[in-house]
């Protein structure tokens, strides 16, 4: 089996092919996927075959197993166990993209981060899968590497900032601030869930780093409502450019 390719059984007889392929796309890119009934009765349960581009997503699709999709609770397997090939892969994962628009693609987020966006999108995450993602971001360095491309953007801007007049300093933060809400949105919208508390927890109280960046996206997007920084309240996040299946998600799409 390739490393890349996962298995899924589980899935309900009224769960279509596009939400199969929609829940799954927020791993990353899907290169193939098959969906077939077990058997040949009416009301049978289904499985597919899901292929994607990158280990890095397959990695990420194994944390959905025993989660809910459509009415049924799914089991995601793969030929090697999590920590195999999750292990295999960390150090040469691809670092976050920075360019203009700020994109991240999904293999190259961390894996908290997707659970965010699975939560924000209204799905239904077990503590476990929670669990499971801070862990492999903790043990392999997930979340270093994202928040040092997060530091990185912010001293681009900064430093362009120092470089300019008042006026062409509050454009380029307006930027930066659609940037920082754009990456920051899924763990605001993750928190009013109640399993996304706790994985916010993770992001605001365990990690220094990160509940820095938080407070910084929040005092530039102060700074773009023209309030102070250390007043008011921030303005509801942006939505994310980077997200798949942005349309067809079944929950309330981004804000």
């Amino acid at each position: 089996m390739s490393r890349s390719t996962v298995h899924v059984e589980g899935i309900a007889p009224a769960t279509s092919d596009k939400e199969v392929q929609d829940f799954f796309s927020f791993c990353g890119k899907i290169t193939s996927l098959s969906v077939t009934p077990v058997s040949g009765e009416a009301e049978s349960q289904k499985s597919a075959t899901v292929t994607f581009e990158k280990e890095a997503a397959a990695k990420t699709a194994l944390l959905l197993d025993h989660t809910q999709l459509g009415t049924s609770v799914v089991n995601v397997k793969a030929a090697q166990t999590l920590d195999d090939i999750a292990g295999a892969q960390a150090a040469s994962a691809g670092e976050a993209k920075d360019e203009l628009n700020h994109d991240l693609e999904q293999e190259d987020k961390p894996r908290s981060r997707i659970v965010a966006e699975y939560l924000a999108h209204g799905y239904t995450l077990s503590d476990n899968a929670i669990e499971k993602a801070i862990s492999l971001d903790q043990k392999h360095g997930f979340s270093t590497r994202f928040t040092t491309a997060l530091s990185s953007f912010d001293e681009k801007y900064h430093a362009t900032d120092r470089a300019r007049g008042l006026d062409e300093s509050y454009k380029i933060s307006d930027k930066a601030s659609t940037g920082w809400r754009s990456l920051n949105h899924y763990f605001e919208k993750a928190l009013g869930t109640p399993s996304g508390r706790k994985l916010r927890d993770f992001y605001s109280q365990t990690d220094k780093q990160v509940r820095d960046i938080h407070n910084e996206a929040r005092r530039l997007a102060d700074l773009k409502s023209g309030k102070s920084a250390e007043g008011g309240e921030a303005p509801a996040a942006a939505a994310s450019s980077t997200a798949p299946a942005e349309a067809a998600a079944p929950a309330e799409p981004k804000a």
